[in-house]
């Protein structure tokens, strides 16, 4: 080749060059694009978020942990038998596995294999059994007592936990997602003393992250957290390399933090900031709240409310979705029943309430007029419905009583204006929460009330509407009563097999929705501003904003290119976005 060369003439020799050239640039960038055909994104270690938190937490401890920046902090660094997926589902944490007995009152569970604490301890069945016997214990304190009261506890070997029950309890397996203190820890500390252990501001548990730093101001209170991954974690090494918490004593404080760059996310935003807070490179993710608001009637102390025809007419006058737009700014679901649509269980009847409330307010507004006028109703000279029987005239007058809060003002404001279009008169009375719930609901001194409640994941309705929870600290605050919706209630708090309650809580929802003893009207979404830089954040049900890290182990912000062999089996890799 060389004699070939030398004979070329310098043009010759120069073009020669220039096409051998051109052939290796080309070849190069073929080779390159072929390469990257068959390459793919994955996620991979490393990458740092810092999250803005509202309030200062004081006992991050799953025994106590009540405050917002409490738990977001033991969801993190504790870890329990099970845990909550974002879906709601319950899934093992440190159980490898349990089962429960056939008459739903013993749980077994069998711990997984060399699982250790942050320190490095192994944990053992020990452990369980003594977190539990503290939560128990009346000299802790422990909000948690409840969860666990009648439960008692044996140890059989030190991988094996056993949980009986007084009697079946189909929510109690979300207690045990009660985060597990470390007994070589905690156990020389006396009861009293457990409120204020280093370790409630320093928590050691065996979750996805341990704490790094705390960063505390001159009075020593804390103003930030750091945390970084704990490697062996039992659902595997989370892949954000570095977590921080910054604390702020506002909702206001933490977005003007937000504004200036101190933080790149923020939690349970309310709806009427969120949509002024958002910013290219975010996204406000959106989570089901097990919670409900509606008006209940109290009939003790108004009969106008005795009549079925009154109650129907007033939950046909109302426009939830106007509420939903002008109180939540959209981010909400209405609501026809007492269980949140996204949490509601798959029901034909259901479905066709929700279709009903969704009709027009003209139409809704004349069938009111129609149901009030076919039972003796008329509008009176002042404008206001009246009904004549024996000689004497009831008038659609009444009082609405609610907490002295923006969101609920604003709802008893447009009820009462819904309600004025069908002829009622409507007096809404607000006092401050802590006097409304003591002078207002404990006693049951309204006439109708509007107020939320927080139903769980497991929709355990036995407080809200069974007969026996008429009076405080029961919370049937529209004093239903009905023998049938009793034992169902009955019948699904203790029914395990998910498919049979499921038909139960059905049943008693159309019973309860036949009777209309309230009016339900919307369920909040819980807001969550996050950076578009991480990855595989899933939120679909969530009953405590704390939740959201439910699976934090599978968030990440870096990726790494490497071969995809499953192009050769005609398979897609894909990196999973928000």
């Amino acid at each position: 080749m060389n004699e070939a060369v030398s004979a070329f003439s310098p043009i010759e020799n120069v073009l020669f060059w220039l096409f051998v050239t051109c052939f290796a640039v080309s070849a190069l960038v073929l080779l390159y694009r072929a390469n990257d055909l068959f390459m793919v994104d994955i996620p991979a270690a490393g990458g740092e978020l810092t999250e803005g938190i509202i309030g200062t937490p004081h006992l991050a401890n799953p025994l106590f942990a009540t405050s917002e920046a409490d738990k977001d902090i033991v969801s993190l660094v504790y870890a329990g038998l099970m845990k909550v997926e974002s879906d709601g589902r319950l899934v093992p944490e440190l159980a490898k596995s349990y089962t429960i007995s056939d008459d739903g009152k013993t749980y077994t569970f069998n711990l997984r294999d060399g699982i250790t604490f942050h320190d490095g301890e192994p944990i053992t069945a020990d452990d369980v059994e003594f977190t539990i016997r503290k939560a128990i214990d009346p000299a802790v304190k422990s909000p948690k007592r409840a969860n666990w009261e009648g439960v008692t506890v044996s140890v059989p070997n030190p991988e094996q936990i056993v949980f009986t029950l007084r009697q079946p309890y189909a929510a109690f397996l979300e207690s045990t997602t009660l985060g597990i203190l470390p007994k070589h820890l905690w156990k020389v500390l006396d009861p009293e003393q457990f409120a204020f252990s280093q370790y409630n501001a320093q928590p050691i548990g065996a979750g996805p992250y341990k704490i790094d730093v705390v960063n505390k101001n001159n009075l020593g209170v804390p103003t930030q957290y750091s945390f970084i991954p704990f490697e062996q974690y039992t659902l595997g090494s989370p892949l954000i390399s570095k977590l921080n918490f910054t604390f702020y004593p506002s909702e206001e404080a933490a977005i003007e933090g937000y504004g200036i760059g101190e933080i790149e996310a923020l939690n349970t935003l309310t709806p009427q900031k969120a949509d002024s807070v958002k910013k290219p490179g975010s996204t406000i993710l959106q989570a089901a709240l097990p919670r409900i608001f509606g008006v209940f009637f109290n009939q003790n102390q108004n009969a106008l409310f005795t009549q079925k025809e009154v109650r129907a007419a007033l939950e046909m006058a109302v426009d939830r979705h106007e509420i939903i737009a002008n109180v939540l700014n959209g981010y909400g679901s209405p609501l026809a029943g007492p269980v949140p649509t996204n949490f509601m269980i798959d029901d034909s009847s259901a479905s066709t309430a929700i279709a009903t409330i969704a009709a027009s307010t003209t139409a809704r507004i004349e069938d009111a007029k129609k149901l009030l006028a076919k039972n003796g109703w008329k509008l009176g000279d002042n404008g206001v419905m009246q009904k004549t029987v024996k000689k004497t005239t009831s008038t659609l007058t009444f009082t609405l009583s609610t907490a002295n809060s923006e969101d609920l003002i604003k709802t008893a404001q447009l009820l009462k204006k819904q309600w004025e279009m069908i002829g009622a008169k409507v007096d809404v009375r607000s006092s401050e929460e802590g006097e409304f719930k003591q002078t207002v609901l404990r006693p049951r001194k309204y006439e109708s009330v509007l107020f939320g409640e927080a139903v769980g994941r497991n929709l355990d309705l036995y407080a809200f509407w069974h007969s026996s929870q008429r009076n405080d600290p029961g919370v049937n605050i529209a004093l239903y009563t009905n023998a049938k919706a009793d034992k169902l209630l009955e019948q699904a708090r203790s029914e395990s097999e998910s498919t049979k309650r499921a038909k139960l809580i059905n049943q008693f929802t159309q019973e309860l929705t036949k009777d209309q003893p309230a009016i339900f009207l919307y369920s909040p979404s819980f807001l969550y501003l996050l950076p578009d830089k991480v990855k595989n954040v899933e939120l679909t049900k969530t009953s405590d904003p704390s939740e959201r890290f439910a699976e934090i182990e599978r968030w990440f912000i870096n990726t790494e290119r490497v071969w995809d062999i499953n192009i050769f089996t005609n398979k897609t890799s894909v990196i999973n976005k928000q």
